[in-house]
């Protein structure tokens, strides 16, 4: 199942937002530099949905496409 990710980086907390069924919002700490954002993002997504989430798009963009296993 792919799911489509608003991403925050260097925000003051961190948080996960569902919107609907395939969008969610998420905040991390972490800089967007050296792909330290997009692992936050990954762990964070796997803590609030119990899944695996790979990153398939949007390395450097903050519109990202993650992966998330069954």
């Amino acid at each position: 199942m792919k799911i489509f990710v608003k991403a925050k980086p260097g925000a003051k907390e961190e948080s996960v937002v569902k919107i609907d069924e395939n969008h969610f919002e998420v905040q991390v700490k972490e800089p967007p530099k050296q792909g330290r954002a997009n692992s936050a993002i990954a762990k964070a997504l796997k803590e609030y949905l119990g899944k695996e989430a790979k990153l398939v798009s949007g390395f450097a963009s903050r519109q990202k496409v993650f992966e998330i296993a069954n």
